[in-house]
């Protein structure tokens, strides 16, 4: 008979399995390492997680992650007087951000829309931020929006969508060339990818 771990032991493994891509052994593997750490070290990562959510707030201009817990924080990108704030980039959460900055080719601000519309989850176009994206769009600044939403099927018809919501306003709607693979999430593209789907984007039809 298998020997049982501890409760409290079992407790974190079942936690850490909840987390994408692990699976039992490499929670057990976590779990142990956490096991092995010092008290202080433990104390440490339990007051991080205790306070991530107060020591983080979203963009109140695109909505991105942002240091701080006030809504009136600004993110980096945002607060950079070197961006582009003529062309944005429409991407469904903010880690597809950071894909997208490390290809280091896009120079333009981002807005998240906070998800996609996927039916069969019951979330309509309700779910996401196509009011703030408008909003924004009604100052002017911007020329041009790139969808580059995830290439699944919801991803593309949220994309699909936004393109005919914008369709009247005299603006460039485009989306990232088909370099990345089907179905897959934007979040976990290479950075060489996005750079070539950005650069041979590809406009919507008016």
């Amino acid at each position: 008979m298998q020997e049982q771990y501890p409760e409290a032991l079992d407790e974190l493994m079942e936690f850490l399995r909840t987390l994408p891509g692990v699976g039992r052994r490499s929670a057990e593997r976590m779990a142990l390492a956490f096991y092995s750490w010092d008290e202080e070290k433990l104390s440490a990562l339990g007051k991080n997680l205790a306070e991530l959510k107060k020591r983080i707030c979203k963009c109140r201009i695109c909505g991105n992650m942002a240091s701080g817990d006030s809504e009136e924080q600004l993110c980096g990108i945002c607060a950079s007087p070197v961006r582009d704030r003529s062309i944005l980039c429409v991407v469904e959460d903010s880690p597809q951000i950071r894909s997208i900055e490390a290809s280091g080719v896009f120079r333009g601000v981002y807005h998240v829309l906070g998800g996609r519309i996927a039916p069969l989850e019951g979330k309509g176009v309700e779910s996401i931020d196509l009011a703030g994206l408008e909003r924004r769009l009604d100052e002017g600044e911007i020329k041009e929006v790139i969808l580059a939403l995830s290439p699944g099927v919801e991803g593309q018809a949220t994309a699909i969508y936004i393109a005919n919501a914008l369709r009247e306003r005299k603006i460039a709607v485009s989306s990232p060339a088909r370099g990345l693979p089907a179905g897959s999430d934007l979040s976990y593209a290479d950075p060489a990818t996005i750079a070539a789907a950005l650069s041979g984007r590809i406009v919507f039809e008016k």
